[in-house]
């Protein structure tokens, strides 16, 4: 069998997260074939899309975090199986979508289905991932659960909509960029560790306690990808650094920023912002971390990650709830590195 949580990535963190999972690494590999077999009931002339778009080895978060809660409450089961599935092909529809409001060229250094086949096929196979992974989850014996899926797939699309509304909105509140995060990240973050419980008919307090803990693992997880934009490393991001930046989407180190920041630099950091040029976008990103701005963001991102963990405490002790334990701690030595 091949090791799913040691496949060769480009990228540091994702081997981090992978070793992390190692407990769950044969069923993840289960998870990546019933991805495989989903794809393949797409009529011919769209499965080669579809298995494009899913095929793309990311980190499997989702997944691996409803399998987590799953054998943190109980036994993992089928039913476990089929949300790992549906939560990751609602992920894979909002990344083709993703990409084409981005115009974005490549992801984890593959060509994007929008540089592929243009934006009409990109636009429709997004369309196709969401309905296909909803009508999955009716499949669900209990309705509520089908119920939270779709609620959850809406705050994606929703948090996406306004996040995309506000784009160069300089009136942007730290409280609205809390908002957006939540909505668009986080929400399938707490979805899958809810529902993971929520199978296994957990106490309410242990369903809550874990669909918290996925809200504030979500949150913190964009908060770092967030930091990652501008203080990371352009060879392992896979990415040019301050891509958020120039797409107008105000991320938390640069609202930090914009407050340290008298009215006179508030105003010329707006205009840079704003006009988008290349050498001042990247001056600006320097700034945010010579001022400080981005370690108090990673000093947020962390303080959520800790306050993730003590919701671990209503959860049964066992191997799998020390896995998210350990999910939460490698995700605070990632932030931790800049």
């Amino acid at each position: 069998m091949k090791n799913f949580t040691k496949r060769e990535n480009t990228t540091n963190k994702t081997q981090a997260l992978k070793a992390t999972l190692e407990l769950i690494n044969a069923q993840l590999y289960s998870v990546e074939e019933r991805i495989r077999q989903q794809a393949r009931t797409f009529d011919p002339a769209v499965e080669g899309y579809v298995t494009y778009a899913v095929e793309s080895h990311g980190k499997r978060l989702r997944p691996a975090l409803a399998l987590l809660a799953g054998g943190a409450t109980g036994n993992i089961c089928p039913s476990h199986f089929d949300l790992a599935v549906i939560l990751e092909m609602i992920h894979a529809a909002t990344l083709v979508h993703d990409d084409i409001l981005d115009g974005a060229d490549k992801r984890r250094g593959q060509p994007t289905a929008n540089a592929k086949w243009g934006t009409a096929i990109s636009v429709l196979l997004g369309d196709c991932l969401f309905a296909h992974a909803l009508k999955l989850s009716t499949s669900f014996p209990n309705g509520e659960i089908g119920r939270r899926i779709a609620h959850a797939a809406s705050e994606v699309c929703s948090g996406e909509i306004i996040q995309t509304q506000r784009r160069f909105d300089m009136t942007l509140s730290v409280p609205d960029y809390y908002k957006i995060i939540e909505m668009k990240t986080a929400a399938l973050f707490a979805a899958a560790c809810e529902l993971g419980a929520f199978i296994n008919e957990a106490a309410p307090e242990v369903i809550d306690a874990l669909r918290i803990f996925g809200l504030q693992l979500g949150t913190a997880y964009q908060i770092y990808d967030d930091v990652l934009d501008l203080a990371g490393d352009e060879t392992k991001v896979g990415k040019t650094l301050g891509s958020d930046l120039r797409k107008g989407k105000l991320t938390l180190p640069v609202l930090h920023l914009l407050q340290i920041s008298d009215d006179a630099e508030r105003h010329r950091l707006s205009e840079i912002i704003l006009s988008g040029e290349e050498s001042e976008i990247m001056a600006l990103a320097k700034r945010a971390i010579a001022a400080g701005a981005v370690k108090s963001a990673i000093a947020t991102g962390r303080k959520l990650l800790r306050e993730a963990e003590t919701q671990l405490r209503l959860v049964p002790e066992n191997k799998y709830r020390d896995a998210l334990s350990g999910l939460v701690r490698t995700l605070d030595r990632m932030i931790a590195q800049f």
